[in-house]
């Protein structure tokens, strides 16, 4: 299937599982498709016919977003230069997990989870080793009765034991043998660890950053934004140019310039907003007579330079946002 068909069949998925989906992302190159919502989980997904065309700059950017959106980022795709991307197995690239469309249809439909994990060397499971090191003591089996009936060391059960991977043969034989369940069921959502600080790419407070002639007007918006008191975190290929963050919340901050792009910026940030439960905005150069565009508060580069802390600005745009239901309502 065309990467268009895979899409709406990864929301339509979704969509039957009982999630919150956002609309497919228009622009060309985007870091992702689609961002989905069922109670407490939150997920943004890029989906690829090829996963080999994912580049290490749009998995940093994906772990940014996430990581700022409290979000599990996924890549989905159909094949890669080595072959299929197999039902039932969790790849990953740059950190991002990967999995096929039947592996989520078995997730979120069917609630058969994976088993499997692909890493260097081969494919691995995820052994309940507390289980297994209970089960262990309770029936006084020595590591290398362990080690002899997994043709592995005495050392790997060690390591089976303190949360090592198993390759699947030897982890198939010590569940036979210890006649327990002991693999462990692989969350595709679960959350990614925490970026290091070299990782990330955000604009620190009081930072100043040095104009451009290419971008003036953005270089300008995050130097406010951060001398406001908001961490910012600089985005690409994305409905919104950066994430304005603070201890308290969370904008996604979109700029806009000619009306076309606002129209179509507004749109995609309110629809993300709506799913991701976070605010948005779109800072635009000039005031053009109106709060709010698609769900979405307007804020002019004039009004924004006079806002000096991050609970006016998140002020504003809360009551933008709600004067906007109101008067859809």
């Amino acid at each position: 299937m065309t990467r268009e068909e895979a899409i709406e069949t990864v929301r339509t998925m979704l969509t039957h599982a009982q999630f919150e989906v956002s609309k497919p992302l228009s622009m060309r190159g985007t870091r992702f498709d689609i961002v989905a919502r069922r109670d407490e989980v939150l997920i943004i997904i890029k989906v690829l016919s090829n996963v080999d065309a994912f580049s290490k700059d749009n998995a940093e950017e994906l772990l940014c977003i996430s990581q700022a959106s409290a979000a599990s980022p996924i890549l989905i795709g159909e094949r890669s230069g080595s072959g299929e991307i197999e039902s039932g197995i969790i790849y990953s690239r740059f950190g991002i997990p990967i999995i096929s469309v039947g592996t989520l249809s078995d997730y979120i439909i069917e609630n058969v989870p994976p088993l499997i994990f692909a890493a260097s060397g081969g494919f691995y499971v995820k052994i309940d080793s507390e289980l297994m090191h209970q089960i262990r003591e309770e029936k006084n089996i020595s590591l290398g009765t362990l080690a002899e009936i997994a043709g592995v060391s005495r050392r790997t059960i060690q390591m089976y034991e303190g949360g090592m991977g198993a390759m699947i043969d030897a982890a198939l034989r010590l569940e036979e043998y210890l006649n327990q369940p002991i693999l462990v069921p692989i969350d595709p959502f679960a959350p990614i660890q925490k970026l290091k600080t070299s990782q990330k790419k955000e604009i620190a407070p009081a930072t100043v950053p040095q104009p451009s002639t290419q971008d003036v007007f953005s270089k300008e918006v995050f130097n406010t934004l951060s001398t406001m008191g908001f961490s910012v975190t600089p985005v690409t290929r994305s409905p919104f140019e950066a994430l304005a963050q603070d201890s308290q919340i969370l904008i996604l901050t979109a700029l806009g310039k000619d009306e076309n792009s606002i129209l179509s910026k507004a749109a995609s940030v309110s629809d993300i907003s709506r799913v991701t439960g976070r605010c948005s905005v779109v800072i635009i150069e000039r005031g053009r007579g109106r709060e709010s565009i698609g769900g979405t508060p307007l804020i002019d580069r004039e009004e924004l330079n006079s806002i000096d802390e991050t609970y006016v600005l998140y002020d504003i745009v809360s009551s933008r946002s709600d004067s906007n239901e109101t008067n859809k309502s």
